[in-house]
């Protein structure tokens, strides 16, 4: 769908407007499936600090101006994931970004553009369906495989075999990686970065005993082989982690069977 022209003009006077606030125009992108046939774009003047996460402003919005408006978020601290979406063109969360990193140069008006995240269904506003993310994520056996008989104490871990997946074990599910992936745009069936990732974390988990499994279900047309390298992923991901590094780490278990 393609997103027309902005309209809409909202009186945003009910919002209280702090001492030391500036106005801010942020642009949502809107859709609701049961009155619209395309994505719009709706404009809403907001009063913001410049301490405020764009989370703050959508959450003004939706209190003072338009309680129909969607979205999706939780702990508001970077953990959960919930609220990924794209903040002026960048997936980013928005409890993240801080008005003040922003605000346009030299006192000139400020524009925040919001709209959903790609590659997934938009339900409504900047709600998308997460099934298809969290099917690959599932896909990949996203949990300890172990065979034999149940141990009778702790699966012990040295701190170096600890450290060689400690970077993917910050993955927070919020598929900022995925959609930003031009690969998934295209082809809805790729695994794409999130699910690698979360393959990866098991897949060099000395204590793990179903990694050519989970190889198997990567080496595929639709597995780690549709990378592209583009670092997308990389540069979305709100944790910093290195997905296109662990993506080619697992591409070389494939190509020398060494986990």
């Amino acid at each position: 769908m393609t997103a027309t022209v902005s309209e809409g003009v909202h009186d945003t006077s009910q919002i209280p407007a702090p001492e030391g606030s500036v106005t801010v125009t942020v642009k949502i992108l809107r859709f609701n499936p049961e009155i619209d046939s395309e994505p719009h774009w709706e404009s809403y003047d907001v009063p913001a600090l410049p301490t405020d996460r764009v989370l703050n402003l959508l959450f003004n919005v939706k209190n003072y101006v338009d309680g129909t408006l969607a979205f999706r978020r939780s702990c508001a601290h970077g953990i959960c994931g919930s609220d990924a979406m794209q903040i002026n063109g960048v997936n980013r969360l928005a409890c993240k970004v801080l008005v003040r990193d922003l605000l346009a140069k030299g006192g000139k008006p400020t524009t925040i553009s919001v709209a959903p995240i790609k590659g997934l269904p938009t339900m409504k506003d900047l709600y998308v369906d997460m099934e298809p993310f969290f099917e690959a994520y599932r896909a990949v056996k996203p949990y300890l495989i172990a065979y034999g008989n149940e141990p009778t104490r702790e699966r012990v871990q040295s701190p170096a075999d600890r450290e060689r997946f400690d970077d993917t074990t910050k993955c927070i599910l919020c598929a900022a990686c995925t959609s930003s992936c031009p690969v998934y745009w295209a082809d809805g069936s790729y695994f794409g970065p999130a699910a690698i990732v979360n393959a990866h974390r098991f897949i060099f988990d000395s204590r793990d005993e179903g990694a050519e499994e989970r190889l198997d279900i990567l080496n595929d047309a639709e597995g780690v082989w549709r990378c592209r390298t583009t670092f997308n992923c990389t540069d979305a991901c709100p944790r910093g982690i290195q997905i296109t590094k662990a993506i080619q780490e697992v591409k070389r278990a494939l190509l020398f069977k060494r986990v």
